[in-house]
């Protein structure tokens, strides 16, 4: 073959194999792929998280921070003297009075959310707590006392109010939408220094089983909450408050990232329960219980895998009582839902109204019993019999 025509050849195999190739990567690519290869994902510009964040968050703050206020107690505390004081030597020579008890004032810092240009303000029960004396500081400079409409010890939450007019509101987020990684603002009064600002992100949600409050279903997050920032709000990068600060984690007494909030689910039903009858009114059947186990699976004759509570505590001429409910039966379902964890049980009853009937389905000597029960107001205290 002569040279000129050789390189012909070769030059059209090179184009040949290159357009087959192509061809070949365009429609089949996984073809050529080696064998152990990896495929990654790798960002692009439109996915980047960078591009869609805030870069200031000064808007939110200055949505929701006029309606967070400063709350101060006060509260008369008489001090009982020093046994010593008694010994006739020490009244001999310093006086009778040194027996007499004295009294002192003592005050407290807190938060609170004003949430009705009315004057309603929502903070927790551990701030106003015992006080004798309640004064409320807007960010504006305005303050005004503040009178206790009521309060809830069970969800740590009270509402108080004032007579100020023209008053700065928050405005309500949904905080069964907020995800864990979302950017919040905790905004309230730390160590009474003035209204501050701490940006985290949500680190959890649905917090429960702490033996904080009877009722838990906290918002976590590493935003810093110090003392003080108690019942300030907790609001989304937007400024919709999603939560009231209630409490942190820490064996010094400052943040260590580890702060929790109650959300608006919860917050928003209890105060306005409180506005309207000075009180949250939930249900209540007299029962405790707890979860199964091998053991008492064994105990009770029933078969492996029963899932249920077993009633270990009925309360006499309570509603579960009256109703036929024995202690040793197994709960199984409440109102057609199963029944596997006592805390989920106890938000079951409580949801529910005074009055109302709430249907049990369960298991007693290994037989299936259903009894409707009719939930009575659940006591501040409950005396068991």
């Amino acid at each position: 073959m002569k040279p000129r025509k050789l390189i012909v050849f070769i030059a059209q195999a090179i184009t040949v194999g290159l357009a087959l190739a192509f061809l070949i990567t365009l429609f089949w690519p996984g073809i050529l792929q080696r064998q152990g290869s990896v495929e990654v994902r790798e960002v692009t510009e439109n996915s980047a998280g960078t591009a869609s964040g805030p870069v200031s968050y000064a808007a939110g703050v200055d949505r929701a921070a006029p309606a967070v206020v400063n709350i101060n107690t006060a509260k008369v505390v008489t001090v009982q003297p020093n046994p010593l004081f008694n010994d006739p030597i020490f009244r001999q020579f310093f006086g009778r009075d040194l027996n007499s008890p004295r009294k002192r004032v003592e005050t407290s810092l807190g938060s609170g959310v004003i949430f009705s240009d009315q004057g309603y303000i929502l903070t927790n029960h551990h701030v106003i707590s015992g006080a004798d004396a309640i004064q409320v500081f807007l960010r504006d400079g305005r303050s005004a006392p503040a009178k206790v409409i009521g309060s809830d010890p069970e969800t740590d939450l009270a509402v108080l109010k004032i007579d100020l007019k023209n008053l700065p509101t928050i405005t309500l987020g949904h905080s069964e939408r907020v995800r864990v990684g979302d950017v919040v603002l905790a905004i309230g009064n730390p160590y009474g220094v003035g209204q501050t600002v701490t940006m985290g992100i949500v680190s959890a949600t649905g917090r429960s089983a702490l033996g904080i409050n009877t009722f838990e279903n906290f918002i976590q997050t590493d935003a810093a909450i110090n003392p003080g920032n108690s019942g300030g709000a907790l609001v989304d990068a937007y400024g919709n408050l999603i939560g009231i600060n209630t409490v942190i984690f820490s064996q010094s007494g400052g943040s260590v990232g580890i702060g929790f909030a109650i959300p608006t689910s919860l917050a928003k039903g209890v105060m306005e329960q409180i506005i309207q009858y000075g009180r949250p009114l939930r249900g209540w059947l007299g029962i405790e219980a707890q979860t199964l186990t091998p053991e008492l699976l064994e105990a009770f004759g029933l078969k492996k895998g029963t899932e249920g509570l077993v009633i270990t505590t009925l309360y006499r001429n309570g509603p579960a009582h009256k109703a036929g409910v024995e202690p040793g039966d197994v709960l199984v379902a409440i109102d057609n839902k199963k029944a596997t964890d006592a805390r989920e049980v106890l938000l079951t009853i409580s949801a529910h109204k005074p009055g109302d009937h709430i249907k049990l389905e369960l298991l007693r000597d290994g037989k299936p019993l259903t009894v409707d029960a009719v939930a009575a107001e659940r006591p501040a205290t409950r005396p068991r019999h």
